[in-house]
């Protein structure tokens, strides 16, 4: 019996469920995205160290000799320096997570009070300094927050669109369900932000991929041997997945406003 009256309820409620209803959805699935990729490495909870940009850890492997390295027997320098060490460090927007010894992961925002708890045979490279520089002078977080806070703007201007409401038809003197076009100020305004807003969301992710992808190459090559680096792919996932679901809004609000003005000048 309750089944059937859930899906009674389901029935009634997707009539009444607008277009703008969708897009709303998918701007509210894309600012929590772009939110927890934000929030990688800012603080121990789980699944948060998880959400990285980049990450270096040090790791024993056969160095790559090439004849323009002008001298190859650094790598046994570098090697007899690193000894047993096992940290790992990995860069969030907002923060940096320290796993010394294989266990769970220090976050923090203030790199240096991570740096206070690691001894030097836990870190004889300064992983964590180079940690704290990518960053403090590659990472740029303010252009995904002003995305943000245009997306959530464009959510509330689309929360003021019309929904669907019953009127008595005065020849026929029955209610009929009727929903009366959005403002066009407001849907090109609305049309106007999502579009800064993914676009500003596009150049943060693609600066994100290519400076990560960058660093972990010649962070992996001044350490050949001895440190490893990877790119986090659960960053890059969110950022790609948030900006695809901002295109689609941009694409939606644009066939509306363009189904609207062709409908008027049908009617005209």
């Amino acid at each position: 019996m309750a089944n059937v009256r859930f899906a009674v309820g389901i029935q009634r409620l997707i009539p009444f469920l607008g277009y703008h209803h969708v897009l709303m959805i998918l701007i509210a699935i894309a600012i929590i995205l772009l939110s927890l990729l934000l929030a990688g490495c800012s603080s121990s909870s789980p699944l948060i160290p998880g959400i990285f940009i980049i990450s270096f850890y040090y790791q024993m492997y056969t160095p790559v000799y090439d004849p323009t390295q002008v001298d190859p027997g650094v790598t046994a320098a570098i090697a007899n320096l690193v000894g047993d060490a096992q940290l790992e460090v990995r860069v969030g927007y907002f923060g940096v997570c320290v796993n010394p010894d294989g266990g769970s992961f220090l976050c923090s925002n203030n790199v240096t009070l991570l740096a206070e708890q690691i001894s030097i045979d836990e870190d004889p490279l300064n992983l964590i300094w180079v940690a704290e520089t990518f960053k403090d002078s590659v990472v740029f977080p303010y252009l995904l927050i002003v995305a943000i806070v245009l997306a959530f703007v464009v959510f509330l201007l689309l929360a003021t669109f019309p929904g669907w409401h019953e009127e008595r038809d005065a020849r026929t003197g029955s209610d009929v369900d009727i929903k009366p076009f959005p403002s066009r100020p407001v849907s090109q305004a609305a049309l106007a932000l999502i579009f800064i807003s993914s676009i500003f969301v596009l150049v943060s992710v693609l600066w994100q991929h290519t400076a990560s992808v960058a660093a972990a190459q010649v962070a992996q090559d001044f350490g050949n041997g001895s440190v490893r680096s990877g790119v986090g792919t659960s960053a890059m996932v969110l950022g790609w997945f948030g900006f695809a679901l901002l295109i689609i809004v941009t694409i939606g609000l644009l066939v509306m406003i363009l189904s609207i003005h062709l409908l008027d000048r049908l009617t005209d």
